[in-house]
């Protein structure tokens, strides 16, 4: 009995996991780097904020809680599942937050999802940070495609994803639970060659 041949995948199982997890650095004198346990502070202060809290309903409520999160980022890294980033100055002052999250190896896509503290907001934090790992995962990495998604009434976290140069491809209908209900959620995603 002949077998079928399937595709190969578009990028190898263990080109991630099998090296650290990368510094990037992004235009505006940002760097993206992995979370270490110092961040713990800033990283639940995050939460606190309304607007933050307004669009995340996954919020941690301690410090120990926020260390088990980076060690799970950890994880998510080693087993190629995600890689999360703190967005910083100078690699010291935390001024957000990058993921790239439900890696698909064989179809080459993945998403990201970001925040920005409230001191660094208007200042093209966000959009300079996913410019950086949106060249990294889809020029390095070989990511075929990247893919977002917002609530529709999120319309700063719109204006990142199209400054950034994520098309609108359209609109999930009821697709995510927020503490006022559900939401409807605009997809966009970059392709490797946009």
């Amino acid at each position: 009995m002949t077998r079928a041949l399937s595709t190969p995948p578009v990028i190898a199982s263990g080109l991630l996991g099998i090296s650290p997890q990368p510094v990037l650095p992004a235009t505006g004198g940002l760097l993206l780097r992995p979370w270490e346990e110092a961040d713990a502070p800033a990283f639940l202060s995050a939460y606190q904020d309304d607007e933050i809290r307004r669009w995340h309903t996954r919020r941690p409520s301690s410090e120990a809680q926020v260390r088990e999160w980076f060690d799970a980022y950890r994880r998510d890294w080693r087993r190629e599942k995600g890689g999360h980033w703190a967005i910083t100055r100078d690699s010291d002052e935390v001024l957000g937050r990058l993921a790239l999250r439900g890696l698909d190896f064989d179809d080459g896509i993945a998403g990201v999802a970001y925040w920005v503290l409230p001191a660094a907001r208007g200042a093209g934090v966000a959009s300079h940070g996913l410019g950086a790992l949106t060249v990294w995962a889809l020029n390095e990495i070989g990511f075929q495609r990247l893919e977002l998604d917002h609530s529709t009434r999120n319309h700063a976290s719109c204006r990142v994803a199209t400054k950034s140069g994520y098309l609108l491809e359209g609109t999930k209908r009821s697709a995510a639970l927020h503490d006022d209900g559900r939401h409807d959620m605009h997809l966009h995603a970059r392709i490797r060659g946009d």
